[in-house]
């Protein structure tokens, strides 16, 4: 063990670190000396969305301690960019282990340090906090969640006056006061308990009635009242709200997967819980199938992920991918509200670099400005705020199983979507369709659009490191061509530039810098590479398109884009 780690340990051992953990330090000592190093070999980092790992003891764990400091850290940047001023943050939770310890750590440390704290009274959807931090005028706010990660994981997500994640310059103006947190001494950990005060019933109102403002049709959804609707929250929030919200539309026939109601943070009947996985989604297919429903929903622990599974051309049980849930709930949104007359000349909707093109063309021939960010919703909550007053944002979303509709929050929401995924599906049955038969429709209508994408997962302490030399790799040396086409175009979005390869133009990219390259070929393809911001991942993002000329085409159409990714993979050896 290196001489840095066994300082780390020692300090620990020595500090105002409670009689549990140091035990636990004690024993990993005597019987696992590769967990040990795992835990201290770094800090665990407070990145741009805040912190996100295993939790456990050590420096590069999620602990009371790691989330102490933290919070101790964003205090203090609040507490400099707000001299004086009351000030009040919002805490929330999901079912995770340990997530309930996590937030109170939290609002005690915000507390401590003389803000007024508004902390849920239990678990709650991560949309309904960036919602609360809105509506009750927070300068900040906090969720204690790991996402879809699997149950091992705990994290952080901070939050912005606007109830957005952090942007610049706030992101790296926290992480620098976090940072310069160098001991649990300098946390305040108690004093201030008067100043929290609890939510609930309230705040549960009032964002259902902002979720239920969203409906385009409602007198469809008094018509099909009976549509059957299989909910799972695996395991997640989403219990506490999509029950209510799907009854405050107007559905009465609504079935949760019982296996999956309760709240764990075991997550026992998944591997991951995950909306993307078919795994995840498998006990709601079954009983999707079982019931003859219309229409599959699961949403993930902190309920701002959405899967979809409905039957496709031949009555077969699906599951939708981000993507095309993404370009389902954009066209309706579009669609709809120029049918009921309610659009407005101003309209505006956000996408993301990675996700399918298809939203573009969409957007292009309903004729509403539609501007691309860099990926996550912290970009799309960033445009909405600078195009308040100038144009009217409808929908935003990107192709990890996340949408935005309306401007009341300005996070990824889950909650929303699956009720306006419901409302969707009550406009096609009204018209004797399903949802697939509406993808079919707007394959036809903008051209088919086909996307994949590959995740390649490079653990322990080497991993970060050996996704930098595969980036790297790429920047110095781009493919001439994949899959036998010419790569026309490189958007490199870390150098802020995009190159024409045929002629040597090259031009400035106006998107903050993020690490992400894009290569375009000359028959149209897409290839992004990405390393995760949250994982120990790098990720490549797949994208062609074609024409599709009826409905009986769609299969043989299908299979040829499906042998278009396949190729793609191959020659780029990533399979």
């Amino acid at each position: 063990m290196n001489a840095n780690i066994e300082q780390k340990v020692a300090t620990w051992l020595a500090g105002n670190y409670d009689e549990n953990t140091k035990k636990t330090i004690q024993d990993l000592q005597a019987s696992n000396q590769n967990e040990l190093e795992e835990s201290f070999y770094k800090n665990l980092e407070f990145g741009t969305g805040g912190l996100r790992g295993i939790m456990g003891v050590g420096t590069n764990r999620i602990n009371k301690y790691t989330i102490g400091m933290a919070t101790q850290g964003f205090a203090n940047y609040l507490n400099k960019t707000y001299p004086g001023e009351k000030m009040s943050v919002a805490i929330g939770h999901d079912s995770r282990n340990n997530s309930r310890f996590f937030a109170e750590t939290t609002a005690q440390v915000f507390a401590a340090n003389g803000l007024t704290v508004y902390l849920f009274e239990a678990l709650r959807p991560t949309p309904e906090l960036s919602f609360a931090i809105r509506s009750l005028q927070c300068k900040a706010g906090v969720v204690c969640t790991a996402s879809h990660n699997p149950k091992e994981y705990n994290g952080y997500k901070a939050y912005w006056n606007d109830g957005g994640q952090l942007v610049p310059p706030h992101d790296k103006n926290v992480i620098t006061e976090v940072e310069a947190i160098q001991s649990v001494d300098d946390v305040k950990w108690t004093g201030g308990e008067a100043n929290i005060q609890l939510l609930g019933k309230d705040m549960d109102e009032a964002y259902i009635k902002m979720v239920k403002s969203l409906s385009v049709y409602p007198e469809i959804i008094e018509q099909q009242s009976d549509l059957k609707i299989v909910y799972t929250p695996i395991h997640g929030t989403g219990i506490t709200l999509v029950p209510n919200v799907l009854s405050a539309f107007g559905f009465k026939n609504v079935h949760v997967v019982e296996e999956q109601s309760i709240p764990d943070g075991n997550f026992p009947t998944v591997a991951y819980p995950n909306p993307e996985e078919s795994e995840t989604m498998s006990i709601g297919l079954a009983k999707a199938k079982a019931m003859d429903a219309d229409i599959l929903l699961g949403t993930d622990p902190d309920a701002d992920r959405v899967g979809v599974g409905v039957k496709n051309h031949k009555g077969e049980w699906v599951l939708m991918n981000g993507n095309q849930t993404a370009v389902l709930a954009f066209a309706y949104m579009m669609e709809a509200r120029r049918a009921k007359g309610i659009a407005k000349p101003n309209d505006m909707v956000v996408t993301t670099i990675v996700t399918t093109e298809m939203i573009n063309e969409v957007a292009k021939q309903n004729q509403v400005n539609c501007y691309n960010v860099l990926t996550g919703f912290k970009w799309i909550a960033e445009l909405v705020k600078e195009k308040e007053g100038k144009e009217n944002y409808v929908i935003g979303g990107e192709e990890s199983f996340g949408l935005m509709i309306g401007d009341q929050i300005r996070d990824k929401d889950a909650v929303s979507a699956v009720a306006l995924l419901c409302e969707m599906a009550a406009y096609e049955k009204s018209k004797g369709k399903t949802l697939f038969d509406k993808m079919i429709e707007l394959y036809i209508k903008y051209g088919f659009y086909y996307e994949n994408l590959i995740s390649i997962t490079k653990k322990g302490m080497n991993g970060q490191q050996e996704i930098a030399q595969m980036m790297q790799g790429y920047r110095q040396n781009p493919p001439v061509t994949i899959n036998g086409s010419k790569v026309a175009t490189l958007l490199d979005y870390e150098l802020q530039t995009g190159k024409n390869l045929m002629t040597g133009e090259s031009w400035k990219i106006d998107l903050p810098k993020s690490n992400v390259l894009q290569f375009l070929t000359e028959d149209g393809s897409k290839i992004s590479a990405r390393p995760s911001g949250t994982e120990p991942k790098i990720k490549f993002y797949f994208s062609v398109h074609t024409s599709l000329q009826n409905a009986a085409a769609f299969d043989i159409t299908y299979q040829q884009l499906q042998d278009k990714i396949k190729g793609i993979i191959a020659d780029m050896q990533l399979n």
